[in-house]
């Protein structure tokens, strides 16, 4: 958008001065004392300053519609069309969230009568793209270059940005993993449009064509719901496990469009050497079937051992509140919540978590949630599924002999 002063009819009243916040605005050129006497213009005229932040309050002020705001139609709706969803891999297997989106992606390309798009980097990604079309897809795009194979962000960034220019989406969705948080932005940059990062619920204004992108904010306690209106394509990455993945049909139909990018050594920002996991035998979190966390009821660090025992017996995952990651007691790639992993495993259990928002975000879509608290009125005995009451110390150990057997 750009804002200008008509000088024809700027009187130099300067009603605008005392509305803007931002102190952006200045009278310029006024004319001597005497020429008011005689019944000249009240002072110069406006001048709006390179701090302006468009807000429009000197617009809505100014009695002689002195001051006009022009929205530039650059890119906006001009062209673009379809719903895209970048497929993520993981090595050679396909992460969840590529295919998750595509949920969320069906809905809103059907709202808008438009095709949903996949998109896939890498080589021997065409078992990868009849398994996305079974999924919902209508099109895959394949960014062929064995130099993607490794997600190198530089090569990545490129081929994708160029592919975005040419075709021209409405709506690019991304997982938000830490391959999507570092490509997203990126790509928006590229693009020259704005990004929406770590939502938890997407819809559409069918009429306005504008994607409703909602995430936590101001530490969970509210849901902002986001626009992009003025520029395209309109981009959002979303938490894995946020969206149940679509039920697959194997008579699905689709096209698949093999694309060589062009990209060079010059494009390479990074390289990776190698790839350390700090624990070999971990489980994934967000691909987990069963979690127990724990939380600050466990008393210190020595004690999540009862929690991996736990774990271990039931063949699942272990999870921990963001207290006892700040505290030191568990590495960060464990935290579940706003700031964590959203997760949504079919059994979660929650051992000494009091349940704040900021976590329940992050694990309220479990299947069943099973709470041990000695708090009756901890608040994450309001989303639990089953309850406990009591001392985790004795309750933990009962529930590993029992199962033992």
């Amino acid at each position: 958008m750009s804002i200008k002063v008509v000088n024809d009819k700027c009187t130099g009243c300067g009603l605008c001065l005392k509305v803007c916040p931002v102190n952006a605005i200045e009278i310029r050129n006024k004319p001597a004392r005497q020429d008011l006497a005689g019944g000249g213009s009240k002072g110069g005229k406006a001048v709006i300053l390179s701090n302006c932040t468009l807000c429009g309050a000197c617009v809505d002020v100014c009695k002689f519609e002195a001051i006009v705001i022009t929205k530039e139609e650059k890119k906006a709706k001009l062209g673009y069309k379809g719903v895209w969803v970048f497929a993520e891999r993981k090595g050679d297997l396909l992460h969840d969230v590529g295919i998750e989106l595509l949920s969320c992606g069906r809905n809103i390309a059907d709202k808008l009568g438009v095709e949903l798009v996949s998109v896939l980097a890498g080589d021997h990604c065409e078992t990868d793209a009849q398994n996305l079309i079974q999924h919902g897809a209508d099109k895959v795009f394949i960014l062929k270059d064995s130099r993607l194979n490794n997600a190198e962000i530089g090569f990545l960034t490129r081929a994708f940005s160029d592919l975005a220019e040419r075709e021209k989406p409405e709506v690019i969705l991304f997982g938000a993993t830490s391959l999507g948080r570092s490509l997203a932005p990126r790509i928006a940059g590229r693009l020259n449009t704005g990004l929406t990062a770590d939502c938890t619920e997407l819809d559409v204004d069918v009429d306005k064509k504008l994607l409703l992108q909602t995430r936590p904010a101001f530490g969970g306690n509210i849901m902002a719901t986001i626009i992009t209106p003025e520029m395209r394509p309109q981009m959002a990455t979303v938490r894995p496990k946020v969206m149940k993945k679509p039920v697959p049909n194997t008579a699905g139909k689709g096209e698949v469009i093999t694309i060589t990018p062009s990209v060079d050594t010059e494009d390479q920002l990074t390289k990776i050497l190698r790839t350390i996991r700090e624990e070999k035998e971990v489980v994934d979190l967000q691909e987990a079937d069963i979690i127990v966390s724990g939380g600050r009821g466990i008393g210190k660090k020595e004690n999540f051992t009862l929690i991996q025992q736990l774990a271990k017996v039931l063949g699942g995952a272990v999870g921990a509140s963001r207290a006892t990651v700040d505290a030191g007691w568990i590495p960060s790639y464990h935290q579940v919540g706003q700031t964590g992993k959203t997760v949504q495993p079919k059994l979660y259990i929650a051992c000494g978590i009091s349940g704040a928002i900021q976590h329940q975000v992050g694990m309220r879509s479990s299947d069943i949630i099973i709470a041990i608290n000695k708090d009756p009125n901890a608040p994450i005995f309001d989303i639990a599924t089953y309850g406990i009451v009591g001392n985790l110390f004795e309750i933990i150990p009962a529930l590993i002999k029992q199962l033992k057997k």
